[in-house]
């Protein structure tokens, strides 16, 4: 593989820097140290990963670099036009930080009419960005349906609201948007807001609710954590009173796109 190191260092200086690549990639960088010095060969899929972020070919880095920088060259724009949308994450990170923990999430959706979908989330700080996961667990034993979905993201902070942004992991992607308003400085526990996405069943049509996030702390129990997740009837106890009033509050209605519009 003569031209792969040399393609690797004109691809990488597309980018603002390396240890952004690592990060977008999620690939270690003193990994990525050893590919871009030639001390080792990347395996077939981190190569895939690598390419697929430039929007190429593996084979495409086994080329010559004239031919090479022409193939790079369209993508690349897009790249920097990504990088600026990358750019707003994570605005105001010491307020952000204020909100960083475990939370129980919850929100209505139209997959599970008269419920409460409960989830747990984690807002993180990592190299400076401050990355969202989650989890959400549903089962329905009288239709026979188990699903376990995991989410990442980032967040952001503007103007006394968090924006969130995360996807799906796994061969079905989706995204999902939410924006969460902070309370003052001395109510911390809930963050009240709204959520954007499609639903798993009923077509993955579009939708919009409520959301509730309650903090749990910065080292909850993880396993009584995820165990409170699933749909609720909006009667249940496992409800607190802050979160059922907010979500059943007669301007609470789930809004979703009709499938013939």
């Amino acid at each position: 593989m003569p031209y792969l190191v040399e393609n690797l260092k004109i691809a990488c200086a597309t980018q603002r820097s390396i240890s952004q690549l690592c990060r977008a990639i999620d690939i270690n960088r003193q990994q990525f140290n050893r590919y871009i010095n030639g001390q080792t060969r990347p395996s077939a899929h981190n190569m895939a990963r690598i390419a697929k972020y430039f929007d190429l070919d593996a084979a495409d880095f086994l080329i010559a670099p004239k031919l090479f920088r022409e193939r790079l060259r369209k993508p690349a724009l897009g790249l920097n036009e990504s990088s600026e949308l990358l750019k707003a994450f994570p605005g105001n990170l010491t307020a952000l930080r204020r909100h960083v923990g475990y939370f129980q999430t919850y929100h209505r959706s139209p997959s599970w009419p008269g419920m409460v979908v409960c989830s747990c989330s984690r807002l993180v700080e990592q190299a400076g960005l401050v990355h969202v996961k989650s989890m959400e667990r549903l089962r329905d034993p009288g239709n026979g349906i188990q699903q376990f979905s995991k989410y990442v993201g980032l967040a952001a902070f503007y103007r006394n609201r968090i924006f969130i942004t995360e996807r799906v992991v796994g061969p079905n992607s989706m995204l999902s948007q939410t924006i969460l308003l902070p309370f003052d400085e001395h109510q911390r526990v809930y963050l009240r807001g709204t959520t954007m996405g499609v639903s798993w069943r009923k077509e993955n049509l579009p939708y919009a609710s409520r959301m509730i996030w309650r903090h749990v702390g910065a080292e909850p129990d993880l396993r009584e954590l995820l165990s409170r997740c699933g749909p609720l009837p909006l009667s249940s106890r496992q409800l607190p009173p802050t979160v059922r009033s907010f979500l059943t509050d007669p301007s609470a209605e789930v809004y979703a796109v009709p499938a013939e519009y």
